[in-house]
This record gives structure tokens, C-alpha cells and sequence, in this order.
């Protein structure tokens, strides 16, 4: 299988990294995607993959880093002719954002218009995506994948769910964090995985900038105690994303972060940082992700 890492950011616009989107394509073609932050659309075509060729989409949590990439996806599907209904699978609030999204959302009057067109009224059930609210356990299953998911410990859960990821396909096992804390059901999740793609929005430092400022949650995993996870969990590979955009310089960036994050601190060298710090416990294969990188297993 591929995975390719679409978008590695986080919240903010980053002109370097799009936001959280995974694509994993199994060696018969079928494309699994996970997440869809802005940017994923995009990511996609350069990554030769056609939006329409996506057929599954698993959303971990609705912020919406993790979401605001959708309604875009769904309509540049429908212009490239995708065929059928999207199959979306998210935690309890997937139902209201979609029908919020699209004939009597939010793109009424676009997909109005385009619908006047024989083309697009032919597939026009590709604006209308099928959703299945989900909870813990088996979430998807087909003749190629088994997909295992559990809550993860990130936004509380009288808003929502959040959910980490197992994907067990072709002999291998993938696991997603989603946005979490440390928590005992991503261990399970992760373990003994060929390859586990976590979460490491901030590293230590500025952690303690944030604790220090008052601004800062802490439904987030830092790089030491990734290492943890990975090393507890077993872990073959380990990709690290989900970067809280202290690793650029962008001055935009850095003006529209200066309340939360220690701008001085801000760089690329802030990478050296976390990748030391994960090290000081897990020893395995360790990537530190980028946007469209490959990764083959």
C-alpha cells in the first residue's frame, strides 16, 4: 500500500503545509481517505489522484482542520464526474455538517446552478453524501480492509467524539491519532502497527510557553511523550505530524501566533528539537512528515 501525507499542518493557514488530510491507495487501485483539511483537494491532484477515484472519506473529529476541506472535495468530485454517493464516516455532528454543506446548506445556490446542466444532473447524487455516525469499534469493513476505530482524548466528549484509527489492510496496520492527548486507546490502537502517523502539534518548549501564558490546551501530544506511545505501542515505523506551525517563517504566520506560541523560538530548527526528543524513547524508523510525502509498505 501508499500513503501519501496530504496536508501535515494544523489550524492556522500555513503557506507550507495544508492541513490535516492522509490518503492511503492499496495496490488495487482503492483510495482510503482520512481527514479532509483545506488543501486536501489540492494535494490530491498533485499527487495524481483523481477526487472522484476517492470513494471513502473517515473524518477522526470535527474540528475543522480536520473538516473545512470537505464541502470543497464533494463539489470538485462532482465536476470531475465522480459516480455515486460519498461514503462519510465521522463522529456524531458528520450528519449536521453535511446537511449543512450542501442543497440545503450552505452551496445551495452553487449546486443549483451547476445542476441546470445535463452533466451535472447526471451525477448529481454526488453532492449528496451518505453518512454513517459512528462509534467505537469496527467502523468500516470491506473484501480489502478492516477499519478499528476508538475515543482518543481531545475535545470532551459531551460536544463530540474524537476518534484514533487502525486500518488493517494487505497484511499491514496503520494507525491515526487524530488531535489527542496521550491516552491507553491509541496504545491499543497502534499496537504492533507497521506504521503509526501521530499527532505532535507543539514540542516541549512551547508547551511550557503555553502553560505558562495560560492559552494553551493540553489535548495535544508532545514529542516526548510520542516517543512513549510509539515505544509502548511497538510500533515499526513511526510519522510524526499535525505540526503546530512552529517550524515556520512566515511572517504572517508568525504575527497571527504571537498570543499563543513564542514567536522567538519559531524555525525549522525546532524539528531537530522534536525529533531528539521522541528519540529518548522510541528507536524505531521515524519520519518527521512533510506535505505529499510517500510512504510505501
Amino acid at each position: 500500500m501508499k500513503i501519501t501525507m496530504l496536508g501535515t499542518g494544523a489550524a492556522l493557514p500555513d503557506p507550507d503545509r495544508a492541513q490535516s488530510s492522509i490518503l492511503v491507495t492499496l495496490e488495487n487501485g482503492k483510495n482510503y481517505l482520512f481527514d479532509c483539511g483545506e488543501g486536501s483537494t489540492r494535494q490530491m491532484v498533485k499527487a495524481n489522484i483523481n477526487p472522484a477515484d476517492v470513494p471513502w472519506v473517515f473524518l477522526s473529529h470535527l474540528h475543522y482542520d480536520h473538516v473545512c476541506g470537505l464541502p470543497f472535495f464533494v463539489l470538485s468530485s462532482w465536476v470531475f464526474n465522480r459516480e455515486g454517493k460519498l461514503k462519510v464516516f465521522g463522529p456524531k455532528g458528520t450528519q449536521d455538517f453535511v446537511d449543512h454543506s450542501f442543497e440545503n446548506g450552505a452551496f445551495r445556490v452553487d449546486i443549483q446552478a451547476r445542476a441546470a446542466y445535463p452533466a451535472r444532473q447526471k451525477n448529481i447524487e454526488a453532492v449528496r453524501p451518505e453518512v454513517f455516525e459512528v462509534e467505537p469499534g469496527l467502523m468500516y469493513e470491506d473484501e480489502d480492509v478492516k477499519i478499528y476505530i476508538d475515543v482518543v482524548d481531545h475535545i470532551p466528549t459531551e460536544i463530540t467524539d474524537c476518534f484514533g484509527i487502525r486500518m488493517e489492510a494487505e497484511g499491514k496496520v496503520v494507525a491515526f491519532s487524530g488531535d489527542t492527548a496521550p491516552c491507553e486507546s491509541m496504545i491499543r490502537l497502534a499496537q504492533d502497527a507497521d506504521l503509526l502517523i501521530h499527532e505532535c502539534t507543539f514540542p516541549e518548549s512551547f508547551l511550557k510557553h503555553r502553560a505558562e501564558s495560560g492559552v494553551g490546551t493540553f489535548a495535544h501530544t508532545s514529542p516526548l511523550q510520542l516517543g512513549e506511545i510509539a515505544r509502548k505501542a511497538n510500533v515499526k515505523s513511526l510519522v510524526a505530524t499535525h505540526f503546530g506551525h512552529y517550524d515556520s517563517t512566515s511572517p504572517v504566520i508568525k504575527r497571527a501566533a504571537g498570543n499563543h506560541l513564542p514567536v522567538d523560538l519559531m524555525g525549522p530548527e525546532r524539528l531537530d528539537e522534536v525529533a531528539r526528543d521522541i528519540r529518548k524513547s522510541y528507536k524505531g524508523d521515524l519520519r518527521l512528515a512533510t506535505d505529499l510525502m510517500r510512504i510505501d509498505l
